[in-house]
């Protein structure tokens, strides 16, 4: 009871929370909250986290932040390390204090003197970062006026790695709306006017609608800020928004997302494989799904449920979220399990279950989910699934994360996984996968045939009035290969490139799509640049595995008809040992095929985007 009845300290208290946390920083907070939160012991509280963060300044920041991360966020202690009680009693450490006052400001939407606090501790690790973020939302915060959203500057990132990754996404995505609305207010073309402001206001509505993925205290700034300038935006959408409603032929082209629903055609062969696989099989399959970059994927995965009727219910996880997954396990765990609680309607598992006993705790789980699945089977669909090898690499995730996976795999003829990504079964490189994908069958994802890219360019919906000539539709796919990203890449640019002719320059014209226009959008440099994501995503990923997979692409780019072996190493310098393997994973990545001996780029766009820009 003495330490419920006085501040004076209790005999050696100081020293015991001192060794809590240097042997285990999370426990030792655990255990200093308890006692700040229970008794009157707030000195020796304050003295031992002042002198323990004193010892190792290059963690301060990352401690610091630590102690504010959901779902235990432990503001008092960060305001007792600030210097919130003001005594003679406590030596507050310097940098400590200016962290933590620089972490309670942005809490109080207070980013100028965050800015401030943060300002001498730009030396530190991840000080740069958190001065770099408090600069941009104090200058992003109360910025209002249409004009004056134009005029921001784009501030550069700061080196990775980063502690605050959704923030930084958050910032991203501002960082588009500002280019929107520069060309809102710039732009002499009334139709790119009409498209910004769509795309400005749908930034911000996902920007809202995700805030609560950028971590406290940023969030409620974020919100703010989205808030403000959704506004500012609205003030002018009559004005533009009528042009694109009564003007525009509305784009029902998808780039770059997944596409769903009525606008999700074609892949009927794969679909009808995990039909079989899921539906007519007395035991559920697990599979993985892979392909190269923007193949469509993630567009199978969340359509597939279409197609399975109420027999088969798909969670669908995309591991990308994840982050820097800082809980390890429990983090990759409790996002399978939001996800499946979401298609079964079972409550997830309290997150500090998965957290003390993230293996035990989700087993648990999915035996409760299977006793609820009488007549109906669950896919649990991992999507970017390489994202699992990189947080193991990293160190994030033990190895030993796929042979608890495999046992769950097996666990149930009820419950199937289906693992979408890069790699192939004999792509992954750690030893831990061959035995764990010995209970997969695995679906490639390549090219579109020619029939499915004429469905998705000329239907793409019931009110579509634009049409293709046979030539324009048969030349769209010599350029792409029925690549998807590509297809819809270049209906999108059509659609904009009918718009300006008819309703930006007057022209009148036929509304039938001709092999000229598809020649003018692809030559128009702007093509390439919206088509970066893809092209620079190929192009990195020949720069993995076998080497000199990229000067075997450089050499064979100026040659449409492609190069022989022998002129081809020749180019290359390259022996046969060497090339062969290069060819070989060209190969496997659907970037090369060899036709009457010459080894060619398959996509024509790709071919050319390496001779040109590369």
């Amino acid at each position: 009871m003495f330490s419920r009845a006085t501040v004076l300290p209790n005999p050696y208290l100081t020293e015991q929370l001192k060794e809590w946390l240097r042997q285990d920083w999370k426990t030792g907070i655990h255990n200093a909250n308890q006692i700040y939160n229970y008794t009157l012991q707030f000195l020796p509280v304050s003295q031992a986290l002042n002198q323990v963060l004193a010892e190792e300044p290059e963690q301060l920041v990352y401690r610091i932040a630590h102690l504010i991360t959901p779902p235990d966020d432990k503001w008092e202690l960060v305001r007792l390390i600030s210097g919130s009680i003001d005594t003679k009693f406590i030596k507050f450490e310097p940098n400590a204090r200016a962290v933590a006052r620089g972490f309670l400001r942005l809490h109080e939407r207070s980013p100028y003197h965050a800015l401030k606090a943060f300002e001498t501790l730009r030396s530190l690790p991840y000080g740069e970062e958190m001065w770099r973020i408090s600069l941009i939302m104090f200058i992003y915060q109360d910025t209002i006026k249409l004009n004056d959203i134009a005029a921001l500057s784009v501030y550069r990132f700061p080196e990775k790695p980063w502690l605050r990754l959704n923030t930084w996404r958050a910032l991203a995505s501002l960082y588009d709306i500002i280019r929107d609305i520069q060309i809102i207010q710039n732009s002499w073309s009334r139709s790119a006017r009409a498209f910004a402001l769509s795309h400005a206001l749908g930034e911000l509505k996902n920007l809202r609608d995700r805030a609560d993925a950028v971590p406290q205290p940023e969030r409620e700034i974020v919100r703010k800020i989205a808030w403000n300038w959704s506004q500012a935006i609205l003030d002018v959408a009559s004005e533009v928004g009528n042009v694109s409603i009564t003007e525009r032929v509305r784009n029902p082209y998808v780039v770059g997302d997944p596409v769903e629903g009525n606008l999700f055609v074609g892949r009927e062969d794969i679909l009808k494989q995990l039909k079989e696989l899921w539906i007519l099989s007395q035991h559920l399959q697990s599979v993985v799904i892979y392909g190269h970059r923007r193949m469509g994927k993630t567009s199978i995965l969340l359509n597939v449920a279409n197609s399975l009727g109420s027999q088969v219910k798909v969670a669908y996880v995309n591991l990308l979220r994840l982050g820097n997954s800082p809980q390890g396990v429990a983090d990759v765990l409790m996002a399978i399990s939001d996800e499946i609680s979401d298609a079964v309607n079972i409550p997830p598992p309290a997150d500090e279950d998965l957290l003390n006993l993230p293996y035990r705790t989700f087993r648990r789980y999915l035996k409760q989910v299977e006793a609820t699945l009488s007549e109906t089977g669950l896919i649990i669909a991992l999507d970017e699934f390489e994202k699992i090898e990189k947080l193991i690499e990293k160190g994030k995730i033990d190895s030993d994360f796929m042979e608890v996976l495999r046992g769950m795999v097996q666990m149930s003829p009820k419950i199937a996984f289906a693992l979408a990504g890069l790699h192939t079964l004999d792509e992954m490189t750690g030893d831990y996968s061959h035995p764990f994908f010995a209970s997969f069958i695995n679906i490639k994802v390549s090219f579109m045939e020619s029939a499915a890219t004429r469905q998705i360019l000329a239907n793409p919906h019931e009110d579509f009035l634009l049409d293709y000539a046979p030539e324009a539709l048969s030349a769209i796919y010599a350029w792409t290969t029925g690549q998807p990203y590509l297809v819809q890449l270049v209906g999108f640019q059509l659609v904009r490139h009918y718009n300006e002719q008819v309703f930006e320059m007057g022209n009148s014209r036929d509304p039938v799509f001709t092999v000229e226009d598809v020649r003018a959008v692809i030559n128009d440099p702007e093509f390439f640049q919206r088509g970066r994501y893809y092209f620079d995503g190929v192009w990195g990923q020949a720069a993995r595995g076998a080497p000199g997979q990229q000067e075997v692409l450089r050499a064979i780019a100026p040659h449409r008809e492609g190069l022989d072996i022998n002129t081809l190493a020749e180019f290359t310098g390259m022996n046969e040992t060497n090339l062969q393997p290069a060819l070989d994973s060209l190969i496997r990545h659907d970037v090369v095929w060899e036709i009457d001996g010459k080894w060619r780029i398959i996509v024509e766009l790709f071919r050319v985007w390496v001779d040109k820009c590369i």
